[in-house]
C-alpha cells in the first residue's frame, strides 16, 4: 500500500495516495462567510472551486502561519455515496512510502490528541511511526455538507 506523507505540528501523518489527487503550493485562498473555522475558504484550480481546511484547526492544534513548505494536498473524499474535491493545507508534504500490511497496527484507544475514528492505523517503518488517517472519515456528513455549501456560496475576496 502507498501512502503520501506529510507533516502538521511536527508530527508525521499519511494518506492513502489513491485519494490524492494533487499537491499545489500554497495561495491566496478567498475567504466564504459563515464558515467553520477550520475552513480556510476556497481556491480556483483549473476552473474548478475547491474548498480548502487547515487540517491542523481540524485536529484541534495550534494555527500558525504558513510557512515556505506550507502546501495543500487536493483530496477525493467520500460523503456517502458523492466524491467531493477537498484541499487540506499541511505543514509540509514529505514523500510517499510504500508499507506492507505487517507495518500497520491498530490505532491507539489512548494516548493520542485525535479522535481515533479517523485514524486508520499506525505505521511503522524502521523507527519512523505515522499517523494513517481514513480521510472519508475526517469529517463528519454534516461538515463537508457545510465546507460543500459554503464552496457553492459566493465568496469573499480577501
Amino acid at each position: 500500500m502507498e501512502f503520501l506523507t506529510f507533516k502538521l505540528d511536527g508530527d508525521e501523518f499519511a494518506v492513502d495516495v489513491l485519494k490524492t489527487r494533487e499537491i499545489v503550493d500554497l495561495r491566496s485562498v478567498t475567504k466564504v462567510p459563515q464558515s467553520p473555522d477550520f475552513m480556510l475558504g476556497v481556491i480556483n484550480l483549473r476552473g474548478s472551486v475547491v474548498p480548502v481546511i487547515d487540517l491542523r484547526l481540524k485536529f484541534g492544534m495550534e494555527k500558525v502561519d504558513a510557512g515556505q513548505s506550507t502546501s495543500i494536498v487536493v483530496m477525493d473524499v467520500l460523503v456517502g455515496a458523492e466524491k467531493v474535491i477537498v484541499g487540506a493545507m499541511v505543514d509540509s508534504v514529505e514523500e510517499v512510502m510504500e508499507l506492507d500490511e505487517s507495518q500497520i497496527e491498530p490505532a491507539p484507544r489512548i494516548g493520542t490528541r485525535l479522535n481515533t475514528e479517523f485514524i486508520k492505523g499506525m505505521g511503522k517503518q524502521d523507527e519512523q511511526f505515522l499517523i494513517i488517517l481514513d480521510i472519508d472519515r475526517v469529517f463528519s456528513t454534516d461538515e463537508l455538507a457545510m465546507v460543500q455549501g459554503a464552496a457553492e456560496q459566493p465568496a469573499v475576496a480577501e
